[in-house]
């Protein structure tokens, strides 16, 4: 590579490498010998490569925290790998949050001004990016253009879509295809969120994961879960219905409070705890939070928690483990990584039939993708009213997270395609 400094800031993920490296091993009791042995191969294979993430939030989505273990784990595998952010104003993300919510079947008018806006953005970033690396992953709408804005180099560009862009608005999906045809290659979570009329030079499908060792999903006592629960003001010997995604009016967090209340007309003693983290990159979601709170102030069995309030990710981690019945009632999805990182942890869960949250599901239990909030409501009533159904379920959902959406499948799967584009003359 050329030389050339990146002065893009760099999330500060290093210093966890050697944490993730001790723990490298106890991966080899969730995957098989084949994936193992295939990971250290393709790891040493790809020794030499430098490979730079880049996108627009260090924390409160789903990529970041993907990142946040992805990254630690391509180095503790001998690859060279950074994580970098682009910076705009909050103009730009305003903009930025309408490409979202345009790419998964909103409307926007998308005007001069703005496009220039972003292109702006988009070009300063790639200034400031510098020639350092071979590979560069660039994550979602937000720095798509930067590709377009680098100029001629030797490197190669994926771009990665974590949300369902198969019905998009019109405008917003004309103005995005010429930047994303000059990548190297896309991802998508599934073939069938592919952005319609891109002519991609390569595709590939590969579904996101969670990390089992992350705070998130470690193994907790059950008595500290109890405890941490009743300290948050939540009575841990009640029926518990517990969402956590980021306020955003695709993930429905209203309709969830709406399902909620309809429960409470059977079970009287049912309470709903709402967890979110706040995005840096994500505007729309400061209002989605106001009205979820004033809807909830007047409810004692209903709790908004957020990470402005020190919520993080061992709080998630308990209120997950102490639910009765996890809700994920998305409207659209990408994924939805808490679907998996609930039925890791034997739980229940009702969900949003969109995006790839069936795939998520075991086949058994498919009734409980729901496309209503009535439908959300019976099919939670009927979970709390059988316990043993629950169990079942929650077995089944841990046992096909373990065989499909675990993070040395996704590394794996990564890794085979940067090799595919590295050798791609």
């Amino acid at each position: 590579m050329s030389e050339g400094k990146s002065m893009l800031p760099k999330v500060g993920i290093g210093r966890r490498c050697g944490a993730i490296q001790a723990n490298v091993n106890r991966y080899r009791a969730l995957m098989s010998d084949e994936v193992y042995e295939e990971l250290i191969a393709l790891g040493k294979e790809l020794a030499g490569i430098k490979i730079c993430h880049l996108n627009s939030t260090a924390a409160g989505g789903g990529v970041a925290e993907l990142l946040a273990r992805y990254v630690p784990m391509l180095q503790a595998l001998g690859v060279q790998a950074d994580w970098r952010l682009i910076h705009g104003e909050p103009e730009f993300f305003a903009i930025t949050k309408a490409f979202h919510n345009a790419l998964q079947g909103g409307h926007y008018d998308l005007r001069k001004p703005e496009q220039e806006l972003y292109l702006r953005v988009n070009q300063r970033s790639a200034k400031a990016l510098g020639n350092d690396y071979d590979v560069y992953i660039v994550h979602d709408p937000q720095p798509a253009a930067i590709r377009h804005f680098t100029g001629p180099r030797n490197a190669k560009w994926i771009w990665r879509c974590h949300i369902d862009s198969s019905t998009p608005d019109k405008d917003v999906s004309l103005f995005l295809r010429p930047y994303l045809e000059e990548y190297d290659a896309v991802v998508f979570t599934m073939a069938d969120f592919l952005l319609p009329g891109l002519a991609a030079k390569h595709m590939a499908i590969i579904a996101p994961a969670i990390d089992p060792l992350a705070t998130k999903n470690m193994e907790l006592p059950e008595d500290l879960c109890r405890r941490a629960i009743a300290d948050s003001g939540v009575d841990p010997t009640r029926p518990l219905l517990v969402q956590v995604s980021r306020f955003d009016p695709w993930k429905d967090p209203l309709g969830v409070m709406r399902a909620y209340r309809l429960i409470k007309e059977e079970v009287p003693t049912v309470q709903l705890v709402l967890i979110g983290a706040m995005a840096g990159d994500d505007p729309e979601g400061w209002e989605i939070l106001d009205r979820v709170e004033e809807q909830a102030a007047n409810d004692p069995d209903l709790f908004v928690f957020t990470n402005l309030a020190g919520v993080g990710s061992m709080e998630v981690n308990v209120f997950q483990r102490g639910a009765d019945v996890v809700i994920q009632k998305s409207l659209r999805e990408g994924f939805g990584l808490v679907v998996s990182e609930a039925f890791w942890k034997e739980k229940a869960v009702v969900a949003g039939k969109a995006g790839g949250i069936p795939m998520q599901f075991p086949e058994a239990y498919q009734k409980n993708l729901v496309n209503s909030v009535e439908g959300c409501a019976e099919q939670v009533l009927d979970l709390l009213k059988r316990p043993g159904e629950r169990g079942a379920f929650g077995r089944a959902g841990r046992e096909h997270v373990r065989q499909h959406f675990l993070l040395p499948r996704l590394v794996r799967d990564e890794l085979r395609l940067i090799k595919q584009v590295v050798q791609t003359t």
